[in-house]
């Protein structure tokens, strides 16, 4: 532990306050190990699953979220398990290359951007928690199921929780609790109870990851597509073994077809990562979808499963924070997978939140502090994704020529190119400049005399 994180926590809470994270994905467990770092002892994660295992795809980590991952001390178990981004590729579904830009250390940044599966960086967290707060600080098998406030601001959780057959029910009154259990937050629901499920789009989104030839995957990181559809693919892993393979993520979307809502029929389904289909589902849409030797077909045919599911995410909220109760990650802001921002910004969302807990003495007021800082800029990136984020690069080549083009700078110039960008990374406060001031949730020194 942060002796000194510690000291200036004991100094603002005789006792230790206890905090309850629910949802132990990327966001709770990153919360939990920021609370530890700024000198939180009391802290537990309730996690639905009975285990964490390794499950789902890839993902991309922002040199910001990179940056907060090392200050947690994370990188050097996270690195061996994941690749650094050094640039990526947008192009157009003809082929032709739309703009290609250095990512990480390459663009400028102090820290790199990585390529990782979702189950390696949550194993990462996962063991962190385990190790530096104890084994009975992320307890499986649990979940919240309705949250009440309690006059003094304190919130009131009713739990569920099973083993094997045996089922049963608890009551909990944290001094903290954080929703971090995702776009179908329980925690966001009690808040909220008439909201209903998450708005679908109409696109659908299919994922998986595929094992490849290095030298048929290419080192970039491409997003290709048009008006209508998109892939976007990447390499996530070093190359391994005699045939010198890498773990390749995939994800494509493109409009439902009429009368096929996957799963979407319901509201209790939308959002859902776990429904599995065959690849010859979507296939036929990506046939001769190749960028520069990378062939999407190819990389589809070799995925061991794939999964689909409603390009869905949250209104925007007024707040996230009542009382003593705050949300994290897509609980607070789902957004829609575009600029890597899903994973990126809930990292920042534990490190901002641990952060404003630790300098200020009421904890309803550091949640508000947490509040106001987050909230406006994860609103605007939200509203920025609805409107493709930096993919509009694609759909802006496409409009003016849908055919295709020879030379990119005859269709788009590339200051408009380039600006697309730029106004994407200051929405989220994460280029270089910004990045590379280094983190500002460190807790400080106590003051003295």
């Amino acid at each position: 532990m942060n002796l000194h994180a510690s000291s200036l926590a004991s100094s603002l809470y005789p006792r230790s306050p206890h905090v309850v994270i629910a949802g132990g994905g990327i966001a709770g467990l990153t919360t939990a190990l920021s609370l530890h770092a700024a000198g939180f002892e009391r802290v537990t994660v309730v996690e639905a699953a009975a285990a964490i295992r390794p499950v789902g795809a890839g993902l991309n980590l922002l040199p910001n979220a990179v940056r907060e991952l090392d200050a947690l001390g994370l990188l050097d178990a996270l690195e061996p398990g994941s690749l650094r981004t050094r640039e990526l590729r947008y192009y157009h579904r003809s082929g032709g290359l739309i703009s290609r830009e250095p990512r990480g250390l390459g663009a400028g940044y102090r820290w790199p951007q990585l390529s990782v599966h979702r189950g390696h960086l949550q194993q990462v967290l996962a063991g962190a928690v385990r190790a530096r707060l104890g084994a009975a600080a992320l307890v499986t098998g649990v979940r919240v199921s309705g949250v009440e406030p309690l006059p003094d601001g304190r919130p009131r959780l009713r739990l569920e929780h099973r083993l094997g057959a045996v089922r049963g029910r608890a009551s909990l009154e944290p001094d903290v609790l954080v929703g971090a259990d995702g776009i179908r937050s329980a925690v966001r629901a009690a808040l909220y109870p008439g909201e209903g499920g998450p708005p679908w789009n109409g696109m659908l989104v299919w994922r998986g990851v595929s094992r490849m030839p290095a030298r048929a995957v290419g080192s970039f990181m491409l997003v290709a597509g048009d008006d209508r559809q998109k892939a976007v693919v990447y390499p996530m892993s070093r190359p391994t073994g005699p045939g010198r393979e890498v773990l390749v993520n995939w994800a494509l979307a493109r409009p439902a077809e009429a009368g096929r809502g996957a799963g979407c029929e319901g509201e209790g389904k939308r959002g859902d990562w776990d429904r599995s289909v065959p690849v010859e589902t979507f296939l036929r849409f990506y046939d001769g979808w190749e960028f520069d030797g990378v062939s999407v077909p190819d990389i589809l045919r070799a995925a061991d499963s794939a999964h689909e599911y409603p390009m869905v995410d949250r209104e925007p909220l007024d707040r996230w924070t009542h009382g003593r109760t705050t949300l994290v990650g897509d609980a607070a802001h789902a957004m829609y997978p575009t600029g890597s921002n899903g994973a990126t910004q809930s990292i920042v969302d534990a490190r901002a939140l641990a952060h404003a807990l630790a300098r200020h003495d009421d904890p309803a007021e550091g949640l508000a502090a947490y509040e106001r800082e987050r909230r406006p800029a994860m609103t605007a990136l939200q509203r920025a994704n609805r409107r493709l984020g930096p993919e509009a690069v694609i759909t802006l080549a496409h409009e003016r020529a849908p055919h295709g083009f020879t030379d990119i700078h005859d269709v788009v110039p590339a200051e408009e190119l380039a600006a697309v960008a730029r106004r994407y990374a200051a929405t989220g406060a994460f280029d270089p400049d910004t990045v590379n001031q280094g983190s500002p949730y460190e807790v400080p020194l106590p003051a003295i005399g």
